[in-house]
């Protein structure tokens, strides 16, 4: 059983289908001691991927305010190697990245061969934020859906793995972890009067992450809708999914870096043969 919603196309969904609430019949206890097994099993396959440098991964996270990327990136990408995995937040675009198609600031921070790079928001914001308050026409943000699909054809076509999380909590949730913030001085730097605006649009926002969710998934950079009022459980979820989307790649590698490692002992039998013959 897997315990994220995986997506690739092939039906349509409605997020109301989902229960934000869902802990898949687990105790805290049980799902954290899964995740803490799932993590050293990323940090193997992580170790891998770096060593053998065919493939790069590419996790997306997305959600509501308050709806927990912060909190993944800490408790499941957290105890990664730093070497090779990396975060990129995209917040205002700068003028700049204005004067570029919306695309271009995201391209240029895709991960290279071996590496682990996570975006906490990302291209999406273009057919979220920018379609529910209107920035652009409706013609231009419904074009880049198609734009986004091609984009992400394009990174897989050049073996980068794609997992994209949509981190799915109630309303009421949401409303509870804003209060608490205002309780909790050590995270009132993160209040914000915008984050009680955006509640007023929230079934804007609800339609315009369904179109997202439905028109860009696909087999090679499939969706995952996150059960996400559960701090504990979303952690479960998606660790193991980015555990599954590896674990196929792990025998490959195993065999790649025995033959590179053969390679390496031959070299330095031959030097040392060398060296001992100039003596």
């Amino acid at each position: 059983m897997s315990y994220a919603h995986r997506l690739d196309g092939t039906r349509r969904i409605k997020l109301a289908d989902f229960d934000p609430a869902d802990g898949g019949g687990l105790k805290r206890g049980d799902a954290e001691k899964k995740t803490n097994q799932l993590i050293q099993e990323l940090i193997e396959l992580q170790e891998l991927l770096y060593a053998a440098r065919r493939q790069s991964l590419l996790i997306i996270l997305q959600g509501r305010d308050t709806s927990g990327k912060d909190g993944v990136i800490r408790h499941v990408a957290g105890p990664l190697n730093s070497q090779s995995c990396s975060v990129t937040s995209f917040k205002v675009p700068t003028d700049e990245e204005l004067a570029h198609d919306f695309l271009w600031r995201i391209h240029k921070q895709t991960p290279h061969a071996g590496e682990i790079k996570i975006f906490n928001r990302s291209h999406y914001e273009d057919v979220l934020v920018v379609r529910v308050h209107e920035l652009v026409p409706k013609a231009i943000w419904r074009s880049r859906y198609q734009h986004i699909n091609a984009f992400e054809r394009s990174l897989a076509d050049s073996s980068t793995i794609i997992l994209k999380f949509y981190l799915h909590i109630s309303k009421e949730e949401q409303k509870q972890r804003l209060l608490e913030r205002e309780k909790d001085s050590t995270k009132a730097w993160k209040l914000s009067i915008g984050d009680w605006k955006e509640r007023e649009y929230w079934d804007d926002f609800t339609e315009a992450y369904q179109d997202a969710l439905n028109k860009c998934s696909s087999k090679h950079a499939p969706w995952f809708i996150v059960p996400g009022d559960k701090k504990w459980f979303r952690n479960l979820a998606i660790a193991e999914a980015i555990r599954d989307a590896l674990v196929p790649f792990q025998k490959r590698w195993l065999d790649e870096l025995v033959a590179l490692g053969k390679e390496k002992k031959a070299e330095i039998v031959e030097y040392r043969a060398g060296k001992k013959q100039a003596e």
